[in-house]
């Protein structure tokens, strides 16, 4: 019995997650496996209510469960940054979600706007170390508010971090078993203490795994040839800021935001899967925001639960429903959220 936190959260969240347990629910009967879900209410309206974000209370709750389901974070009438840094950071950093997994696939029927492009060529993973470097919030500033003011941002990055989340790259490249090639992004010839650290543990680490094709780029290098040469990519591993920045691009080459999925990781503990889009307020109750999001969001969330045939069955019906869908943008897909989640159970 898998427990499964839902977390629909602000603007569209409920209706893209209302959407993912229906595909959820048709699964499981098909692929013979249970779960329960206990839903929870944090974020936009609870704070405006009870001006409370996540309490270190909710964090115990949560850390009894096997995945958390989250919809999306962000709420008009609260100031940017309330709900970011006090939901999601305080979840992925209390509850030790170390790895940032982003897939970055194109399916069939799927517009990108990469010329000469298509699914045989996007077809890579982005692994991105989610508790450390630039968003560990420290720093200071000097002199604040006077013409000599200085604002200083640490990137903190520890060999503990930095080797757990290249482990998993690793391991997680040999498991994918297709070009078998990772790649380590990162600035090594300007952010020389950082990306010394990042490059020694690489080469290091590269030797216990002989069958690994390893390579770098800059990360510049690297936004260059995802969109000129996506193929050459299988895993690519990068620290939190790099990562944020190069999977919104890769989000874009797959097709946008609305086929965008993401989980964070804790291996030893509890993960959490969810859409990229954001809750894309405008939307909200128009049943026009696109699901497929997190519908694959759930898909992951199976594979990591160890329900990898029910996984690999909510990728191949999105594969077919995408084929049937005019765009990937709200309010163009030729169907309503309801629809595309009834599309994808009809195709399981």
């Amino acid at each position: 019995m898998h427990k499964i936190a839902v977390l629909p959260g602000d603007g569209t969240g409920p209706e893209v997650i209302r959407e993912g347990l229906k595909v959820l629910e048709a699964v499981s009967e098909k692929a013979g496996f249970k779960y329960e879900t206990t839903e929870f209410d944090f974020g936009g309206e609870r704070y405006k209510k009870t001006g409370e974000v996540l309490p270190d209370s909710a964090l115990e709750d949560f850390k009894k469960f096997d995945a958390i389901y989250l919809g999306a974070v962000g709420h008009p009438d609260v100031k940017p940054g309330i709900l970011e840094k006090g939901l999601l950071l305080k979840l992925r950093f209390a509850l030790e979600q170390y790895i940032n997994l982003r897939p970055v696939k194109l399916y069939p029927g799927v517009w990108t706007p990469i010329k000469d492009k298509g699914p045989e060529e996007i077809d890579f993973v982005v692994v991105r170390e989610n508790n450390e470097g630039l968003y560990v919030g420290e720093g200071e500033f000097i002199k604040k508010g006077t013409p000599d003011e200085v604002a200083v941002q640490v990137s903190r990055n520890t060999r503990r971090g930095v080797e757990r989340c290249l482990r998993y790259a690793f391991e997680y490249t040999r498991k994918r078993n297709k070009r078998k090639q990772l790649t380590l992004c990162g600035k090594t010839n300007v952010l020389t203490y950082a990306f010394d650290l990042w490059e020694r543990a690489f080469n290091e680490i590269a030797e216990e795994y002989k069958d690994i094709k390893t390579d770098y780029t800059h990360v510049d290098a690297t936004c260059m040839w995802m969109v000129k040469n996506p193929e050459w990519f299988d895993v690519i591993v990068t620290d939190n800021m790099f990562g944020d920045i190069i999977t919104d691009l890769g989000a874009m080459i797959q097709g946008g935001m609305g086929i965008a999925a993401g989980g964070n990781l804790n291996p030893e503990g509890v993960s959490m899967f969810e859409p990229i889009g954001g809750s894309a307020p405008k939307y909200t109750g128009k049943n026009v925001i696109n699901p497929l999001a997190a519908i694959c969001a759930g898909g992951m969330m199976l594979e990591v639960l160890g329900e990898g045939k029910a996984a690999d069955m909510v990728e191949k019906s999105v594969m077919k429903v995408t084929a049937r869908m005019k765009s990937m943008s709200a309010g163009k897909m030729g169907f309503s959220t309801s629809e595309v989640g009834d599309l994808v159970v009809k195709n399981l």
